[in-house]
């Protein structure tokens, strides 16, 4: 059945993105293959019983294990973790693609990617971006926003002290649900006239975390407070939890961005673009009522 059907190759199929993409464009009748570095953890995550959806097992830091995946595909959305290997790993796929004579290729990147930025990973996308550019593939950039799903590391704290710990000052920023990144994802993987755009996109709101606390207060029905911790602080919370020294460092780099603003902006492309409404913030807090109220695990992110 591939082989008279267009195929769209969905990469970091795990991840949180690339499940929600790649659950949609299966929904769709979309023949999809879904690259993973663990077929058990796919088959973990039910892929195998989602109807036009094929798992392939392989490592974007190795060219060689791409070749099945790629051969015959038609399109791609290109999705890895952010990782200190994050721009050599989407690199050497793009080289990979090329050989495969892959027609267009999405790159899902940063609202921020900038190739001078002080924040490591908006460098890399912007690096990864260029590459792509330059690779001679049709492409498209898919800016996103802070997902609104990073609100889950606050999930602890929420239930223990009603409070939102953050190091962001009173500063502003734009948020959007994964679910609308997978939902213009999938317009753009199976429609046209998006060759060569660039795509930033964000919620509807640019709120600051006093706001986003009051949100919660009002869907929990409790009083939730922000409390604005010093860098330093938060830097050492994250090193007690345990996260590597590297990840510290650029999320101090990427909230040093977001206090000058650099995240506040509200994109309108969803609504203009591809005539979709935005989840607004309170709508994700009550679609994800249980999680926050202690009643079911917090997801990964």
């Amino acid at each position: 059945m591939e082989s008279i059907r267009k195929i769209i190759l969905v990469t970091g199929a795990n991840g949180l993105t690339g499940r929600e993409i790649v659950q949609r464009l299966s929904s769709k009748g979309v023949c999809v293959r879904a690259l993973v570095r663990n077929v058990a953890k796919a088959k973990s995550l039910s892929f195998d019983t989602l109807p036009n959806v094929t798992i392939y097992e392989g490592d974007m830091e190795k060219i060689e294990t791409l070749a099945p995946a790629l051969r015959g595909a038609d399109k791609a959305m290109l999705i890895s973790f952010s990782n200190p290997d994050m721009e050599s790993v989407q690199s050497n796929f793009i080289e990979a693609a090329k050989k495969f004579n892959l027609k267009h290729i999405v790159k899902l990147s940063g609202i921020i990617a900038d190739i001078n930025s002080p924040f490591r990973y908006a460098r890399m996308h912007a690096e990864i971006e260029r590459r792509l550019e330059n690779s001679g593939i049709s492409f498209t950039h898919l800016r996103a926003g802070e997902f609104m799903q990073s609100y889950f590391r606050q999930v602890p704290f929420i239930l223990k002290q009603n409070s939102l710990f953050l190091p962001m000052g009173n500063e502003r920023i734009a948020s959007i649900d994964v679910s609308d990144v997978a939902e213009v994802a999938v317009k753009i993987l199976t429609g046209s006239g998006h060759k060569g755009n660039v795509y930033p996109i964000t919620g509807t709101e640019a709120l600051t975390m006093d706001e986003v606390a009051e949100k919660f207060s009002i869907v929990l029905g409790r009083k939730i407070k922000y409390t604005n911790i010093p860098p330093e602080e938060a830097n050492k919370a994250r090193l007690d939890a345990g996260m590597p020294h590297y990840t510290v460092d650029a999320l101090d780099e990427l909230f040093a961005e977001r206090r000058k603003g650099k995240e506040s902006k509200v994109y309108y492309t969803m609504q203009n673009v591809f005539g979709l409404r935005p989840t607004t913030f309170e709508e994700f807090i009550i679609r994800n009522l249980q999680v926050f109220k202690g009643e079911l695990p917090v997801p990964k992110i």
